[in-house]
């Protein structure tokens, strides 16, 4: 799948302090004042932490942004956008912190 993760752990140079591991899971995407399925993003994982995830979205993100990730018959998380990549394929990546509490 192109864009998606080779590594076992992401565990290079990065200044993370936990692994990563290449997880790919269907959520959906959207800000936290969005109400309903309108307005929200069907995307997935590309690696995961308990307090971080790289995802995937068709829409650029700001640094500092606060996102609502759902996977499917889970509840809800809140992140916040460390970064933003621009992908070749119009589709960008971001990195999302996950502090309030651990994701499983």
């Amino acid at each position: 799948m192109p864009g998606v993760s080779e590594n076992l752990l992401d565990d290079g140079p990065s200044g993370r302090m936990e692994r990563r591991l290449p997880i790919i899971v269907v959520v959906r995407l959207a800000s936290p004042e969005t109400v309903g399925p309108d307005g929200e993003e069907r995307t997935f994982t590309d690696n995961i932490s308990p307090h971080g995830a790289r995802i995937f979205s068709r829409h650029p993100w700001q640094p500092g942004d606060v996102v609502r990730v759902t996977p499917l018959h889970q509840d809800a998380a809140y992140g916040k956008v460390v970064y933003c990549q621009h992908l070749p394929d119009d589709r960008y990546t971001i990195g999302l912190q996950f502090p309030d509490r651990p994701v499983a």
